[in-house]
């Protein structure tokens, strides 16, 4: 179980839909994790520059405040690698025919209005929901 904390979530939350504000705002681009990601990959993009400065601070900004606050994070999972490998590839299908990451849809999309982005999140969560029920109900959980 995990535990309820709405004032962390208040913050992360706020500092996410800021990222992307900031983004848009300097650079014109939506913040959709999925594409700055794939600018960085062969082949690269002209722009490489600051999607790779995006991806490291999306990375260093947490480790930074887990060690400067003294923060713990204890992680622990039942599942196999070999799921976890088998979900992300999964993940990669579906954000590749969604054209996009619940971070693009979910975050900036939905923020524009866009029923493009609203039909996206919809469906990623109803999927989740779908996944979930089958491992656990199903598969037998773990």
């Amino acid at each position: 179980m995990t535990e309820f904390t709405p004032f962390a979530s208040l913050f992360g939350g706020t500092m996410i839909g800021l990222a992307a504000v900031l983004l848009m705002a300097f650079n014109g681009r939506i913040a959709g994790m999925s594409g700055i990601l794939g600018g960085i990959l062969p082949p690269v993009s002209p722009d490489w520059a600051w999607r790779a400065a995006f991806l490291a601070g999306a990375v260093a900004a947490p480790a930074l405040i887990l060690t400067v606050g003294g923060y713990d994070i204890p992680f622990q999972t039942t599942v196999p690698t070999p799921w976890i490998v088998i979900s992300g590839l999964i993940v990669g299908v579906g954000i590749t025919y969604g054209s996009g990451c619940t971070s693009g849809h979910g975050v900036c999309g939905m923020a524009r209005l866009s029923v493009r982005s609203i039909t996206a999140t919809l469906t990623f969560m109803v999927t989740t929901a779908v996944t979930v029920f089958i491992v656990r109900h199903v598969l037998g959980g773990f």
